[in-house]
């Protein structure tokens, strides 16, 4: 059995594996590598492309070399939609080049011609040896299924609702695409299926039949979930559902980036969800009560945010090092109230004064008082004592 490019696994303790997508056109062999890169290096462990047109498929090995060059080994996933049967054909370099394909069974074609694209699709994953996620989503669905799904819907003695029968047809596609794949000689270990909606309560209840009713690797994902707070609550809403039942064995968080904004903001926010519901570690938690009129300063805001940049600044390099410092845990606190009780709680904690309180800053390392902080220097200084801690606490990492 070959490894599963971008599946958790099949154990039950394999982690989620997040994953993310460029926005650059693939074309462009540079941007698009530079994109890759900076994805990998905030902790995206699959990185999607577009794979469009003859120039973007040509573009592909090119990326893969480019990045070899950087240092930068994180798999590769080409998207293909429409005319990938086409490009893979052309292009037997780019296949080689990916670590899985993604096609859309709704986009692979229509009529006679979707079963031909189809299996031309899964030749080339059976001859390079790929995995291929079956990627159904509703904004694509395949015309002839759902008329198919709602024929057979009309004629039951109690009918059920528009709703009910679109999330049919979207688990239907993905089981009956793969069952195809595997009659066409593809293996089931290489076979990954999502089903990407944008409704919350639509994407829990697709991904729950699909649980029930198959057992090829999950993709979890709630797609077009938009900008900014929305984005991120929408898709917390719905995958922290999932995961807490257990479903899913890969996960992308579909943010719309602000203008210009940082791409790999759907990284750290895939990482968070998973983090915070103590499914994996990836970097240190930072800690931080919210304020209130205790605090009137802004000096443990300023302090946690600096705090918070700086560990997550550090932690390639830390990764890289250190084995276990992603487990860390850092609390800034902004008043006596609950400040010592929860830095004794964090690896380093520290509870800077509140309002009308003495501006003294005691810091906790694993639960003991080692130092009290004044001045102008206080951020500095803290800082260092995180990077002391992390040379002391955490062991170097071995290299082969």
């Amino acid at each position: 059995m070959v490894e599963k490019v971008g599946v958790g696994g099949t154990a039950p303790a394999s982690p989620m594996v997040v994953q993310s997508m460029t926005n650059t056109d693939t074309e462009d062999v540079f941007a698009t590598s530079m994109q890759v890169a900076q994805l990998a290096r905030a902790g995206s462990e699959l990185v999607r492309i577009t794979v469009n047109t003859r120039e973007a498929a040509a573009a592909v090995p090119k990326i893969r070399d480019r990045l070899a060059q950087m240092n930068v080994d994180v798999p590769l996933i080409g998207d293909f939609h429409f005319n990938g049967h086409k490009l893979l054909a052309e292009h037997p370099a780019c296949a080689e080049a990916l670590a899985k394909l993604r096609i859309n069974p709704g986009n692979v074609g229509k009529g006679a011609r979707r079963d031909e694209q189809f299996a031309q699709l899964i030749e080339v994953a059976c001859r390079f040896d790929k995995p291929i996620r079956i990627g159904v989503n509703w904004g694509s669905l395949d015309q002839a299924l759902l008329a198919r799904v709602m024929d057979e819907n009309a004629r039951r003695a109690e009918p059920k609702d528009a709703t009910e029968i679109m999330r049919e047809a979207m688990v239907t596609s993905a089981l009956e695409s793969a069952a195809q794949a595997e009659a066409l000689g593809l293996p089931g270990d290489h076979i990954i299926l999502s089903c990407k909606v944008s409704g919350v309560q639509d994407l829990i209840a697709i991904y729950r039949e699909l649980a029930l009713r198959c057992d090829y690797p999950l993709h979890l994902g709630l797609t077009e979930a938009g900008m900014g707070s929305k984005g991120i609550v929408a898709s917390t809403a719905a995958l922290g559902v999932l995961l807490q039942e257990g479903i899913g064995d890969t996960i992308r968080v579909s943010l719309t980036p602000e203008p210009n904004g940082d791409r790999a903001r759907e990284v750290i926010v895939a990482q968070e969800i998973l983090q915070t519901m103590g499914l994996r570690a990836f970097t240190p938690l930072v800690a931080a009560c919210p304020g209130c009129g205790r605090t009137t300063s802004t000096v443990f805001q300023e302090l946690a945010q600096d705090i918070q940049n700086y560990v997550r600044d550090r932690m390639p390099e830390w990764r890289l090092a250190r084995v276990g410092v992603e487990n860390m845990t850092l609390a800034v606190m902004g008043c006596v109230v609950n400040g010592p009780g929860e830095s004794k709680h964090a690896s380093i904690g520290i509870s800077l004064p509140g309002t009308g309180e003495a501006p003294v800053a005691p810091v906790y390392v694993d639960g003991e008082r080692v130092v009290t902080l004044r001045g102008e220097n206080i951020a500095a200084e803290f800082r260092a004592i995180v990077d002391d801690y992390v040379q002391k606490k955490y062991p170097e990492r071995q290299s082969h």
